[in-house]
């Protein structure tokens, strides 16, 4: 009994079985189809997502770019910074240094126009006592020479020049012969008056100066002058008088005392002149005629 009945359900059973495997089936299929739906959501989820990273790392390389470029500009002026401030730093220092030098330059100014002030401070006081010296130096000689010409005046003609005293020895104190140069014994008197106050004299130079009358030639009587000038010399120096300090000259008939040609004109103009010159008046070691 139990075999058929087993064999009665063996049908049954086997269309059960199919109906679950048909189940199964599409089951499966379903489950596949799904997967593979899901796979193609994903696969299209995945693709977006790609993309999106994509384009992302494509925006972050463009910004990774644009930050490499700002970063190479802010290096680059960076350096061009450091280079202004490196520039600045040493313009600074120079500028610095100028102002040093011309604070020093400044002090050295000061100091050499504080020596220049005290220099030229000395030179003026130089200057005053040399002005100082000169004028008494002047008003001693004024009156050492007003002494000497009042002492000459009372033997002959005296007078004053810009260079000193000029006596004249004409006619009236000395009188010379016609073409003659010697002095006379009765003039000699005179010449050892007038050579005991030049013997006194101390920072002078004597010169003793010839002239003639109108007769004769100027060749002839520039050398009477000049004998009679050397004559009046010669007797003052053996009085004692140095002959270092004295010179003579000769000129002829030129500048005559007294104008004309008569016998008393002619007597005045044969004379001897002596001048009496200050040593420091000398120019270049030659005596200048006093006029």
């Amino acid at each position: 009994m139990m075999d058929s009945s087993r064999e009665a359900l063996k049908p049954d059973e086997r269309g059960l079985g199919d109906a679950r495997a048909k189940s199964q089936g599409k089951l499966a299929l379903a489950l596949g189809v799904i997967a593979i739906a899901l796979s193609l959501v994903l696969g299209f989820v995945y693709l977006i997502s790609v993309r999106r990273l994509e384009r992302e790392v494509t925006r972050l390389s463009q910004q990774t770019e644009g930050f490499s470029r700002l970063v190479e500009r802010a290096q680059e002026q960076s350096q061009m910074l450091a280079q202004q401030a490196s520039q600045a730093a040493a313009n600074a220092q120079a500028a610095a240094q100028q102002r040093d030098l011309a604070k020093q330059a400044q002090s050295n100014s000061e100091v050499q126009a504080q020596l220049a002030r005290q220099q030229a401070a000395a030179e003026q006081q130089k200057a005053d006592q040399a002005t100082q010296q000169a004028e008494e130096y002047r008003q001693a000689r004024e009156a050492e020479l007003a002494q000497l010409q009042q002492a000459l005046g009372q033997i002959a003609e005296t007078r004053r020049t810009a260079m000193g005293l000029v006596m004249t020895l004409d006619s009236k104190s000395i009188r010379f012969d016609f073409d003659k140069a010697n002095v006379k014994p009765e003039y000699r008197d005179i010449l050892n008056r007038i050579a005991g106050i030049l013997m006194t004299l101390k920072g002078y130079t004597i010169a003793v100066y010839g002239y003639t009358d109108d007769i004769g030639t100027q060749t002839y009587n520039l050398q009477l002058s000049r004998r009679r000038a050397e004559a009046v010399r010669d007797f003052l120096v053996q009085t004692g008088i140095s002959p270092t300090i004295m010179s003579t000259k000769g000129f002829g008939k030129s500048d005559p005392r007294i104008p004309g040609n008569s016998e008393q004109a002619r007597a005045a103009n044969r004379r001897v002149e002596i001048a009496i010159v200050d040593s420091k008046l000398l120019t270049n070691g030659l005596l200048v005629v006093p006029k």
